[in-house]
């Protein structure tokens, strides 16, 4: 059983959900996944793969560092400490990877520009290659943040963009995959904890 770890902050979180019931249907791996709201529900669930999902990644820190949550900064130190986890974030997630703002490494080396694909109504589809498929994938940019530079691996382009970027088994997607019918995305991540 695969225990796979939710962030409930914002963002298509009910997409990914579906995904990854496709996904591990599909390869045939039992998983369980839990609602992070906060540092506790982290602690308490102990998952196998994080799913960081897109929003707005300032309103997504400043939820997740009130008192009562703690769930950014915690999140941060857990990813830190348990490096043969799988973690996948999507556009606000892969920003606050990429930038923690927590006086700390990032957990992806790279440079993140937020929004630079424009606002919401310059949203499109795209063709992504990925190294880490072996193949073309459909990526769909909503307000996407682009990488301007990566010291990890790059793993996804679209022409000559980062669009992902890995860092062991952390990756970070400046598109959306949940909302492909293609889940690729997902069953990398579920595969990744599964050979751990």
């Amino acid at each position: 059983m695969i225990r796979v770890g939710l962030v409930m902050l914002q963002g298509a979180r009910h997409a990914h959900i579906s995904s990854l019931n496709e996904a591990s249907e599909d390869l045939g791996l039992e998983i369980e996944i839990f609602e992070i709201r906060k540092l506790s529900h982290l602690i308490s669930s102990n998952p196998d793969v994080i799913v960081l999902p897109g929003g707005e990644s300032t309103t997504m820190r400043k939820t997740g560092q009130d008192k009562s949550s703690n769930l950014i900064p915690g999140i941060f130190e857990w990813i830190r400490e348990n490096p043969s986890k799988a973690v996948m974030g999507t556009c606000a997630g892969a920003i606050l990877l990429a930038d923690p703002q927590d006086g700390k490494p990032p957990l992806i080396g790279a440079k993140v520009d937020r929004n630079a694909y424009g606002p919401q109504n310059e949203s499109f589809q795209g063709i992504v290659h990925s190294t880490l498929l072996d193949r073309e994938f459909p990526g769909i940019f909503i307000r996407a943040p682009k990488f301007l530079s990566s010291t990890d691996e790059v793993c996804a382009t679209i022409g000559d963009e980062i669009v992902g970027v890995r860092n062991g088994r952390v990756i970070a997607l400046t598109f959306h995959p949940e909302l492909s019918l293609d889940k690729g995305f997902h069953k990398w991540l579920l595969e990744s904890a599964s050979s751990e």
